[in-house]
């Protein structure tokens, strides 16, 4: 039996998806009862993005288009779902006012094999340094022992989970969230520095490769290049961290080859020089 009058039918996976009603479901639960309107291409890349992570392609996303917490963006995730754009779970992850969005396997596995890396996959661009280097044993240790706790928390999570988007809050005690968040998002190598110095870095005018990968996502709209990934490496690392990169990509490319949501994958990298870079 087919919909009712005036229903839309739920779109199975795989198939197109209808752009306005993802553009809808962002407006109206992320954006309701304020000024701001999110613009239809960000919706749509949001989506895409969210899809990403639903496809295997990425381990998390970080919600980064508004003041939506946890109760927007769960309605939100439900009306894709309903949509037919996430059919798999998903986790949304509080972290001190941070929200990102898991999948749960994927996240588990990326935190686990950074555990296992060696060197440690952290490079330490604290401001009171000359130049960008590997973390040493003592503050690789530590951020382990952070991660050994998060790892802890989302498989707790996961066995009681009872829905389709579960969620839970993590309380990040002496946690650099720099640092826990780039390995969550799936960066082969994630930044850190010395909490006692704030935010300060040594990036500024350091010849930094930036990776970017996107890929055209026409299950949403024809034509819609979704980026999947931008992060960077300094350049004076990059021989240092080449097998770690050299295994993203190749994990990257694998994940491409099992899924049918994204084509042309594209990953692109160019070396820029910035007077300042925001951790």
């Amino acid at each position: 039996m087919g919909p009712a009058a005036g229903e839309e039918a739920e779109a199975p996976a795989g198939s197109a998806l209808s752009a306005p009603r993802l553009v809808a479901a962002a407006r109206e639960e992320l954006g309701a009862g304020r000024r701001w309107r999110l613009p239809a291409a960000r919706a749509l890349q949001l989506a895409g993005e969210v899809l990403a992570v639903a496809a295997g392609l990425k381990p998390a996303l970080l919600y980064d288009c508004g003041a939506a917490g946890p109760a927007e963006l769960r309605r939100y995730l439900d009306r894709l779902m309903e949509a037919g754009l996430a059919p798999r779970r998903l986790h949304l992850l509080g972290m001190e006012g941070w929200a990102l969005l898991l999948h749960p396997g994927l996240a588990q596995q990326r935190l686990a094999a950074v555990l296992r890396a060696h060197p440690a996959p952290f490079m330490d661009v604290s401001a009171g340094q000359q130049c960008p280097a590997l973390c040493g044993p003592v503050e690789a240790e530590a951020i382990r022992g952070h991660l050994t706790a998060l790892l802890a928390h989302l498989e707790a999570a996961e066995a009681t989970a009872t829905s389709p988007v579960s969620s839970s809050e993590v309380v990040p005690t002496g946690w650099n969230l720099c640092t826990i968040v780039g390995v969550l998002l799936g960066y082969p190598a994630a930044y850190t520095f010395a909490a006692e110095e704030g935010a300060e870095n040594c990036l500024g005018m350091t010849p930094l490769r930036v990776f970017t990968v996107q890929a055209s996502c026409p299950r949403i709209r024809d034509g819609l290049r979704v980026q999947i990934y931008s992060f960077s490496i300094p350049e004076s690392l990059c021989t240092e961290l080449k097998e770690v990169l050299d295994t993203w990509c190749g994990e990257l490319k694998e994940a491409f080859s099992t899924q049918s949501d994204f084509v042309d994958l594209c990953i692109s990298c160019e070396v820029v020089s910035l007077p300042a870079v925001a951790l």
